[in-house]
C-alpha cells in the first residue's frame, strides 16, 4: 500500500473553486481521503476531531488565516508535527519568512500544476506511490 493510499489530506481555502482544483490534482496523484475548510476555524476543529495526516492551507481566509492556523496547529500537542503545505502567489516573499517561522514544512504556488504538487508533497511525505 503507497503513501497515497493511506495518507488524508485537509485543503483549507475559502474559494471553492481553488478547493476542487487542489483536490482534482491530489486524485490524480492518487490520494483519496480529502477533506476541506473554508476557513482557519474550521480547519482547526477538523483537525481536533479527525486529524489529518497533511494541511494544506490558503493564506488569505477570513477567521484565522494561514498563518494564525499554522501557529495554532504548531501549538496543539497533537498536530504539532502535521506537515503543513502553505499556498502563496508566485513572488510572496514576506509570507514565505513569516511561515518559516511557525514551522511550515513547504510552500505551493498558484497556480498549481500536478506535476509540481507532486514535488512539495513528496518533500514533505516521501514518495506516493
Amino acid at each position: 500500500m503507497s503513501i497515497a493510499d493511506r495518507i488524508r489530506v485537509l485543503i483549507v481555502d475559502d474559494h471553492r473553486t481553488s478547493r476542487m482544483l487542489i483536490r482534482d490534482a491530489l486524485e490524480q496523484l492518487g490520494i483519496k481521503q480529502i477533506v476541506f475548510a473554508v476557513d482557519g476555524e474550521e480547519a482547526l476543529q477538523t483537525m481536533m476531531t479527525a486529524p489529518c495526516h497533511i494541511i494544506i492551507s490558503d493564506f488569505n481566509m477570513p477567521k484565522l488565516d494561514g498563518i494564525q492556523l499554522l501557529k495554532a496547529v504548531r501549538s496543539y500537542a497533537p498536530t504539532k508535527k502535521t506537515p503543513f503545505i502553505i499556498l502563496t502567489g508566485q513572488g510572496d516573499r514576506e509570507l514565505v519568512q513569516r511561515a518559516a517561522q511557525f514551522g511550515v514544512n513547504n510552500f505551493l504556488a498558484k497556480p498549481i500544476t500536478v506535476p509540481v504538487l507532486k514535488k512539495t508533497m513528496e518533500a514533505v511525505v516521501g514518495r506516493l506511490q
